[in-house]
This record gives C-alpha cells, sequence and structure tokens, in this order.
C-alpha cells in the first residue's frame, strides 16, 4: 500500500477510535471518599418525650428539644414532637387510655389504637426513614398514681421496647434518655429528682439501644453552676435564669444549656449523630 493509501486509512480509523475511547479529561472527576453527595437526603432526628422535650406554647416553659435542631449542620433537620403532660402511654395512644386500672395495676388502654402523632412517624412517605434517629425520653409524668398518665415499671419497659422496635424495623436509630432532673438542693448539692431511671436503662439493653443518662447529665449540671442552695424562690439569680417559677421546666436560656449538654453526649459517647454537630 503507498503512503497515500496510509494516509487515508489514517483519516478513517482515527476518529472511530476516538469515538470509542473518550477522552480521560472529559471523565468527572471522582469525589474524595465519605463525601456526601449532594443529592444526599438530609436526617432527621425524631423526639418524642415530655414538656421537658417540647417546644413551648409560651415563654416558658421552654424544652430542650426545642434548643437542639441549631446544634446541627444544615444536614440534620429536628423533627420535635414531644408533648407536654404525657407519660410514655398517654404519649402513645392519646385519648385510649382509659381512667381504670386492669387487675395487674395497669391502666386500661381500649381501643389499643396509637395518636396520630406516633401513627405520623411510622408513615411509610412522610415517617421515619433509613438514616434517622429518634430520640425518646419519659419518666417524668409516667410515675402518677391516678389513670391516665400512670404507667408501671414493667409496661414503661415494654413501650419502650415497642417504639424502639418499629425505629429499627425502618432503618432507624433508637436512643434513650433517663428523664431531665428537676432542681432540688441538699444543702449546696444539687440531687437527682426522677425516676424509671432503672427501667430506662433495662429497656435498652434488653432492645440492643444507646441510653444517655440525661438524668445524672443534668443534675450534674446545675451543680457546675452552683444553683444550690436555694431557699425554693425560682424567679431570681442563677436558678431563676434556668428554670421558670418552679423546680422542673426550663426558660429558653436554661432549656438551650441542657441541649448542649445532650449534644455533648453524643460527642462523648461516639454516637454517630455526633458527626452532625457543629
Amino acid at each position: 500500500m503507498n503512503k497515500r493509501a496510509l494516509a487515508l486509512a489514517a483519516l478513517v480509523v482515527l476518529p472511530l477510535l476516538s469515538a470509542a475511547s473518550p477522552v480521560a479529561a472529559a471523565e468527572p472527576a471522582c469525589a474524595p471518599a465519605g463525601t456526601p453527595s449532594a443529592s444526599a437526603a438530609a436526617v432527621k432526628v425524631w423526639l418524642a418525650g415530655d414538656s421537658t422535650m417540647a417546644d413551648p406554647r409560651t415563654s416558658c416553659p421552654v424544652g430542650w428539644g426545642n434548643r437542639f435542631d441549631p446544634l446541627f449542620t444544615g444536614d440534620v433537620t429536628v423533627v420535635n414532637s414531644a408533648v407536654a403532660g404525657r407519660s410514655i402511654q398517654t404519649w402513645l395512644y392519646e385519648s385510649n387510655v382509659q381512667s381504670t386500672k386492669d387487675a395487674a395495676g395497669e391502666c386500661v388502654v381500649s381501643p389499643r389504637t396509637f395518636h396520630q402523632r406516633w401513627l405520623s412517624m411510622l408513615d411509610p412517605a412522610a415517617g421515619m426513614k433509613a438514616g434517622d434517629y429518634l430520640m425518646i425520653q419519659f419518666g417524668i409524668n409516667d410515675g402518677s398514681r391516678d389513670c391516665p398518665r400512670h404507667v408501671g415499671s414493667a409496661r414503661y419497659k415494654e413501650l419502650l421496647g415497642l417504639m424502639a422496635k418499629a425505629a429499627k424495623d425502618r432503618g432507624v436509630t433508637p436512643i434513650f434518655l433517663t428523664p431531665v432532673s428537676a432542681i432540688r438542693c441538699s444543702g449546696t448539692t444539687a440531687v437527682g429528682t426522677r425516676g424509671f431511671l432503672t427501667e430506662t436503662t433495662d429497656a435498652a439493653r434488653a432492645a440492643g439501644v444507646t441510653v444517655i443518662d440525661l438524668h445524672k447529665l443534668s443534675y450534674t449540671l446545675y451543680n457546675q453552676l452552683r444553683l444550690c442552695p436555694n431557699d425554693g424562690d425560682y424567679t431570681k439569680g442563677p436558678v431563676g435564669a434556668f428554670f421558670c417559677n418552679d423546680h422542673t421546666h426550663f426558660e429558653a436560656a436554661g432549656a438551650g444549656q441542657i441541649a448542649a449538654v445532650v449534644a455533648k453526649a453524643l460527642r462523648d459517647q461516639r454516637i454517630p449523630l455526633s458527626n452532625y454537630l457543629k
């Protein structure tokens, strides 16, 4: 084949080769390992609890859950479904918990159908999804002697287990919290005030769930802030800035400090949700 024929053949073959093998510069650059894509779904942190966690309806009280969202990056959204005055049972079965007790001493639940707040979390389209977190804090109202708020130890653990299983079945990570402490002074020392501590840790162990001991962490904070001694006046000084005019509920500043304590526990216990903290 002469030189002219070879040149013509090259002109035909080279474009075909170029089409089969894209130029390297046109290939998309690989994202660094571990970098979330722009389309990655946001993580939601779902909160279930009582007034010490709930969003405010007045200037005071303010639940710590209301101050939780700003502690995270924009990848996290906190959905606060805590409701004032609820035990774990009335939170789950609102309106269906009767004022009478059964033979075991538990409030009768009839019909045993969930309240919409829990059904909304369970909704496949708009509720909890894989990768989300569910943080549960009860135990303050549950100790009431009277129905509908009364919850016994066995029922309390049963219902925590029920919520944990529902979360895990959806690929959601449940986290239990012991109930946040009110302020009570023994001389110059703040001491714990709540029950259902053993029940919470027992239920966590049985369900394979991480537990944050917010009860201990909260009264430890009160001691660090030197909120004791106190003469019972919750309207002045450091105690007045932290609590409403009672020994239980938080001013906005107090709620923010409790939220920060929970965030620190996420880091200290190396719970993966802490990777999203600012």
